[in-house]
């Protein structure tokens, strides 16, 4: 079965920057998608902040392998409620790649527990994005480095949990350098953070991006989810694997439900 790909888009700038406009004529999200589309292992649906629920429902998400999430000037516009429902579909073991400045996206700041904040500067300097984990998934194919000849800089200290790889690292014109490629696992859920992407350039028409791009969509994708792990059940005494006597006090009884 090919890997169920939501591309989420925040649609913001497309509709009142022209230099955006002109870069994304039929906006970001869908040109992330054509990207994903040259494998044949990835299907890619796109959704954007303005739709109902944000194009988060319930059914969406449950029929989401990967949720890919690119978001800048509305992350505050984002319901609470549907921040908590993608959280859950992570913890259950769907993937989640979170693009550039998606890093202040509520969805990523509440999967990391921390601020997520970095140094940036928008001045279209060249990029240098080298691989340091060389035989990792996401890197396939890939070579030593690769270059955006204009892109935004972000610059260390970037404000994250101490990430279970590295695999990519880059150097700015100004000198900076940053984490650019990190990846995480929350639940059962793998999580990929790709730096690239500021919406003035036109960095998701770049052909090592896209293959990039379609890596962690395939790195992402957990084929067993596991909704158990969200559940706290009381166990009884006679399902125990060995065989035992109840004794002492009890603040619960039988199969009642504990406090959440």
């Amino acid at each position: 079965m090919p890997i169920r790909t939501l591309v989420w888009g925040e649609n913001v700038h497309e509709q009142k920057n022209k230099i955006v406009a002109d870069n994304y004529p039929t906006g970001m999200h869908n040109q992330i998608a054509k990207l994903l589309s040259s494998d044949s292992n990835i299907v890619a649906k796109t959704t954007t902040l303005q739709d109902p629920e944000h194009g988060c429902s319930v059914e969406a998400l449950a029929n989401t392998d990967v949720l890919i999430w690119w978001g800048h000037a509305a992350h505050g516009e984002v319901k609470d409620e549907i921040v908590e429902r993608i959280a859950k579909r992570v913890w259950e073991g769907m993937g989640l790649i979170v693009l550039h400045s998606g890093h202040f996206s509520k969805i990523f700041k509440r999967l990391m527990g921390s601020p997520c904040a970095l140094h940036w500067r928008e001045a279209g300097e060249r990029e240098r994005l080298w691989v340091t984990n060389p035989g990792h998934p996401i890197a396939k194919g890939l070579p030593a480095y690769f270059e955006l000849e204009m892109e935004e800089m972000y610059g260390e200290p970037f404000s994250v949990p101490e990430p279970l790889e590295t695999v990519f690292v880059s150097w700015f014109q100004g000198g900076e350098v940053f984490r650019s490629g990190l990846t995480y696992r929350r639940g059962a859920g793998n999580i990929f953070y790709f730096r690239p992407g500021h919406e003035t350039y036109p960095t998701y028409h770049d052909d090592t991006v896209g293959l990039v791009l379609r890596n962690a969509v395939n790195w992402a994708y957990n084929a067993n989810q596991y909704p158990g792990l969200l559940e706290a059940p009381n166990t009884p005494v006679d399902e125990a694997p060995e065989k035992i006597e109840e004794r002492g006090p009890k603040l619960h009884h039988g199969r009642e439900e504990g406090f959440k």
